[in-house]
């Protein structure tokens, strides 16, 4: 039977089950691949990111390594949650893709896009871009352009973001390789992989892959994440396995019974988070890990999410890369001081980060702001484990 009212989490208890989930307490011991399963995909507009990402929460994490399964086909760069594309395993993405597509579709039709194609037979314009891109790969340009040779009074755009939801598309190497660069070119799933999509589209085990990776939530907080609608029923389906907490405003709370929960006061060392990390960007209420004050901060027109920098556990600032032909500085912007501890954890992490991302780099610092530090060459990426801050209430 379901456990109810077992008890409130605040904030900070949120936080830490959060920070465990997403091996953020203390590096794994396990592989890119097994992590960006158990992370059900890292959110991935541009390339460099996932690596980020996946050496903040390992340990001897290399770029080869998620470089190789690029080209090995085990993972892949799709559009899924929220209709952005993701990094998934080849396993996700043929289990969890059809999960989403009537979403997707439904997200395709309803926007500008749509209406880019009114009147078009959707069957026939299937047909016509699967056998383009896979004959070859393409860009969405170029797929636009060619279906509009077929379709001249459509939009070029939209006959391209059709495609791209009907026909599920993957963009193939160099794309996501480590200093890969050029357009994205895109295959379809069953071109590049070699196998049919399933055809399951019950979304039970997403929920609970979520849970895993980001609870205890709200139904609500699921469904922001996933772009997924209607999903108390799952949930309530869902709830015999489940325990239910509750966060300081009474909203119900869903979690796996045997999740790490740690105590609030647990430490948490310093830690450098990537662009677009689903970690801010997959509860309604992300009081867990930044305020109110600091996503107003760090919100953008575009949607272009910075760097971040958490400190005792929740974003204290951003960090930025900046690259020249023989130096490389990272710079790190607190939103508010910091004391000389936090600092020196920070400039310790950063150093390691900075070696990560420009190791061939002549010279190398980490600035705050217009503060200037060296950083050591090539250091040992080790975990930092500073003492956690006093305990504060977010």
């Amino acid at each position: 039977m379901v456990k109810r009212n077992s008890g409130v989490m605040g904030p900070r208890a949120l936080n830490r089950a959060l920070l465990a989930r997403q091996l953020l307490l203390r590096r794994a011991r396990r592989s890119a691949l097994e992590t960006i399963e158990h992370l059900v995909g890292m959110q991935a507009q541009v390339p460099n990111p996932p690596y980020v990402g996946l050496w903040t929460r390992l340990e001897r994490f290399t770029q080869d390594e998620l470089s190789q399964l690029v080209l090995a086909r085990q993972v892949v760069r799709i559009v899924m949650m929220r209709s952005t594309i993701h990094l998934v395993s080849s396993r996700d993405c043929l289990a969890l893709r059809p999960v989403l597509q009537g979403f997707l579709e439904r997200a395709m039709l309803g926007s500008r896009h749509g209406k880019g194609i009114a009147g078009i037979d959707a069957a026939e314009l299937m047909a016509a871009g699967r056998a383009l891109i896979e004959e070859r790969p393409l860009t969405l340009a170029e797929q636009g352009a060619k279906l509009a040779e077929r379709w001249p009074n459509a939009e070029p755009t939209a006959l391209a973001q059709a495609i791209r939801t009907w026909v599920p598309s993957v963009q193939v190497p160099p794309r996501g390789l480590w200093g890969g660069s050029g357009q994205a070119q895109v295959t379809s799933v069953e071109a590049w992989l070699g196998q049919p999509l399933g055809t399951d589209t019950a979304p039970d085990a997403l929920v609970l892959r979520y849970l895993a990776a980001f609870g205890p939530a709200t139904v609500k907080d699921v469904q922001l994440w996933s772009g997924l609608t209607r999903l108390r029923e799952v949930t309530e389906r869902l709830k015999p396995q489940l325990r239910v907490f509750h966060d300081e405003h009474g909203d119900e709370l869903l979690d796996l019974p045997d999740a790490p929960r740690p105590d609030e006061d647990t430490p948490a060392p310093v830690r450098f988070i990537a662009e677009f990390d689903n970690l801010t960007l997959s509860h309604e209420d992300r009081s867990r890990v930044i305020s109110a004050e600091d996503r107003s901060r760090i919100a953008t027109l575009n949607g272009i999410v910075p760097g971040l920098i958490l400190v005792d556990g929740f974003v204290e600032g951003t960090w930025k890369l900046e690259r020249q032909r023989t130096a490389a500085t990272l710079h790190i912007l607190p939103f508010r001081p910091l004391t000389a501890s936090d600092r020196t954890a920070l400039a310790d992490e950063g150093a390691k980060l900075l070696a990560f991302l420009a190791g061939d780099a002549p010279a190398q610092d980490v600035r705050f702001g217009a503060e200037k530090r060296s950083a050591p060459p090539q250091p040992k990426a080790s975990a930092s484990t500073p003492r956690g801050r006093p305990a504060r209430r977010s």
